[in-house]
């Protein structure tokens, strides 16, 4: 088995499971792109077994801390663990990811699932190479799936090497498929519909935000497919306005308005632009929620990234009553809660208002976190209730 010498100061030296390019002391065998290979350090010690792509920054990605191959029996008892994590959490075993790359030990390999379908991604090529291995270990440890999903289509696959890839692995195309979140009908298209089909890491949050919407006029910013926008008017809201730039999200989110016996007014445009006309208006809401999609994925565009999250907010600010709220929820890895809050507090000032914090979001289980691998958190979200005579 070929391998790598990392530097003495590598951060897989310090818990971290990749070896970055300016890492790697030095490579020992002929590994190949996508091979698994051993790690050591300068003392000729195993550090463990990784999967291997010269053509990616992260040159390695550990996945055991000894010798280990990537044989069907490795992925079915993983797969197996990260389901039986899920249960004794009391996740919803129809309606959750059931692995989350890194955080149940398979780097790269995504599976969601939406009652009797399983969406999967394999963002690494070494997955990616034995995605077979992936889908039979999935249909052993998970019980009644007609169908898995191959929605190879996210960007990130471009950095190992790979282009993109939607398709059937398993079972015939589902078809749009209906989901119930947070007691809605909601419809989806797993082919073709954002991330993986739905927001999976919002499940618990359409209830508790909605929990505050009652009498209240609602804005929904990026309203996607209109869960948020749609939850709130369930609950009682006055008055709710869904606003998306996506055309065939916004029709999506009409179709379940009407499966739901729901009263949505829904607004094709950009969020910035509306914001902006709404201010000159002088429109007023009681209730903001905004759920943009990642503004960055790279650390180099994290300044962009912040301006638009400080504009974003202080427009939203500058829109709610006195005693008006907003949730907000960032789902870029590289703007960390520190900074997310900073931003805030930055725009609060810029819009002459104050607010108090009333609770913080966080990844749900179904998405667990690492704390050697910062990278395996990348939601986080505030409620903030506006303080009146400040």
């Amino acid at each position: 088995m070929g391998g790598i010498v990392v530097k003495p100061r590598a951060r897989i030296l310090h818990g971290h499971d990749w070896v970055f390019s300016g890492e790697v002391l030095k490579v020992f065998g002929t590994p190949a792109d996508g091979d698994v290979i051993s790690l050591k350090d300068g003392k000729d010690r195993l550090l463990g077994s990784a999967i291997y792509n010269s053509k990616s920054q992260i040159v390695a990605r550990r996945f055991s801390r000894r010798k280990q191959d990537l044989d069907l029996d490795f992925f079915q008892r993983r797969i197996a663990q990260a389901v039986e994590y899920r249960a004794r959490r009391g996740i919803d075993s129809r309606l959750c990811r059931v692995v989350w790359s890194e955080s149940d030990g398979l780097p790269g390999v995504i599976a969601d699932r939406y009652g009797a379908h399983v969406v999967l991604q394999t963002l690494t090529l070494a997955m990616d190479m034995r995605k077979k291995l992936v889908v039979d270990a999935l249909r052993n440890a998970l019980a009644r799936i007609d169908s898995i999903v191959e929605r190879n289509d996210a960007p990130v696959r471009r950095a190992e090497g790979m282009e993109p890839q939607v398709g059937v692995l398993f079972g015939e195309p589902p078809g749009e498929i209906e989901i119930e979140v947070a007691g809605l009908r909601l419809a989806t298209d797993l082919m073709s519909a954002q991330k993986t089909g739905f927001y999976l890491d919002q499940l618990t949050n359409y209830e508790i935000v909605a929990g505050h919407a009652k009498g209240r006029r609602v804005l929904d910013c990026f309203t996607s497919q209109g869960a948020f926008a749609l939850a709130c008017a369930k609950a009682g809201a006055a008055q709710v306005t869904g606003v998306e730039a996506s055309a065939d999200s916004l029709a999506n989110a009409r179709r379940n308005a009407e499966r739901n016996g729901l009263n949505v007014e829904w607004i094709e445009q950009d969020v910035f632009a509306f914001l902006r006309a709404a201010e000159k208006n002088g429109a007023e809401h009681d209730l903001i929620i905004l759920d943009p999609p990642s503004f960055t994925k790279t650390k180099g565009g994290l300044r962009d990234a912040l301006r638009g999250y400080r504009e974003l907010h202080v427009r939203a600010f500058k829109l709610l009553s006195k005693d008006g709220m907003l949730a907000t929820f960032s789902c870029s890895h590289h703007v960390t809660e520190t900074i997310f809050e900073q931003t805030i507090a930055d725009a609060l000032v810029d819009a002459r208002r104050s607010a108090r914090h009333l609770r913080r979001f966080e990844q749900a289980l179904d998405h667990p976190v690492l704390p050697t691998l910062p990278e395996t958190e990348y939601f986080k979200g505030v409620l903030l209730e506006m303080m009146p005579g400040r």
